[in-house]
């Protein structure tokens, strides 16, 4: 994480019918195993391991990671968005010039394939300083291994909408990857519905989860203010600029989403002791937050999908 309006539109009648969609769909999801949580916990320990260098974009850390997001879409039949997964770009960053990967992977809708709802995460992070690998374990392989447990789910649970598994790159550099995505998009932008970005959501000592970006639509508040989350889990609306909080509008892959009026849902934790340090490894996650965390995130996935955009 970097620091801490096509409205989407609902006619009234429609936002009834979401109300009483996401009261069934969650009763429906809320015992089912939507993927594999020892699977989960393994992706972040191992995209969080010194071997891969604290995947700093255009380091040899950054190539492996890369090369093993795509495995694994590749594993999980996530079809390429674009020829070998990989959207390209280079751009300056203080006095160095980078080259940049995204990597876009596709799962096409059952009924509204026209329609897509991009989930993002970044893979980049610090890389190493003073001889310390800064491995981002909740900043932000958590949001990636989150990816995966999306496709996992698609495999039993095919979305109605076409849906655009984005892992960025160059977050940490400026929201690079994810503003290259938007402003050379491969699907015109009118039908990018929403985003749903997941950055740090594996650790809180307070078991809380916020989603950042209702304020700016009233049909996503609306839902999200009637879920009824798991037991012990707290999801808190805020950090949108009008509540007193930091404001979290631009601070992560969902920023540029905004800039170009497309709806988002940021999920994402507060700040910890760890953030942005050398100490931000798997040991320091919390597995139990974690798997909630996910399990949040696909539900309301889940409810969204089944409503009528």
């Amino acid at each position: 994480m970097t620091s801490k309006f096509c409205i989407l539109a609902f006619a009234l009648g429609n936002i009834l019918c979401c109300a009483q969609q996401q009261k069934v769909a969650t009763t429906e999801i809320q015992g089912q195993k939507l993927f594999d949580k020892d699977s989960l916990l393994h992706h972040v320990k191992i995209l969080s391991s010194d071997s891969f260098e604290g995947r700093r974009t255009g380091t040899s850390g950054a190539s492996k990671a890369k090369d093993y997001i795509i495995k694994k879409f590749e594993a999980l039949n996530v079809q390429p968005l674009v020829d070998d997964y990989q959207q390209t770009f280079s751009f300056k960053a203080r006095v160095n010039t980078y080259q940049g990967t995204n990597i876009l992977g596709l799962v096409k809708g059952s009924k509204k394939p026209e329609n897509y709802i991009v989930i993002s995460a970044h893979y980049d992070h610090e890389g190493i300083k003073n001889n310390q690998i800064y491995n981002g374990a909740d900043d932000d392989a958590s949001g990636i291994s989150a990816l995966f447990a999306f496709a996992e789910y698609f495999k039993n649970h095919p979305p109605e909408h076409s849906v655009i598994l984005a892992a960025f790159d160059a977050e940490e550099l400026g929201l690079v990857g994810s503003s290259h995505f938007v402003d050379n998009s491969i699907i015109p932008l009118e039908q990018i519905k929403l985003n749903i970005n997941m950055d740090m959501i594996s650790r809180n000592d307070d078991n809380e989860l916020y989603v950042t970006g209702t304020a700016y639509n009233d049909t996503l508040k609306s839902l999200i203010s009637s879920y009824k989350t798991l037991k012990g889990f707290t999801l808190l609306m805020g950090h949108d600029g009008k509540d007193g909080l930091q404001n979290w509008t631009y601070s992560s892959d969902h920023g540029p989403f905004h800039k170009k009026k497309i709806p988002f849902l940021y999920f994402g934790e507060e700040d910890h002791k760890d953030y942005h340090q050398p100490t931000d490894d798997f040991e320091n996650i919390h597995p139990d937050f974690y798997k909630n965390a996910v399990h949040t995130i696909i539900s309301i996935f889940a409810i969204i999908d089944k409503s009528q955009f």
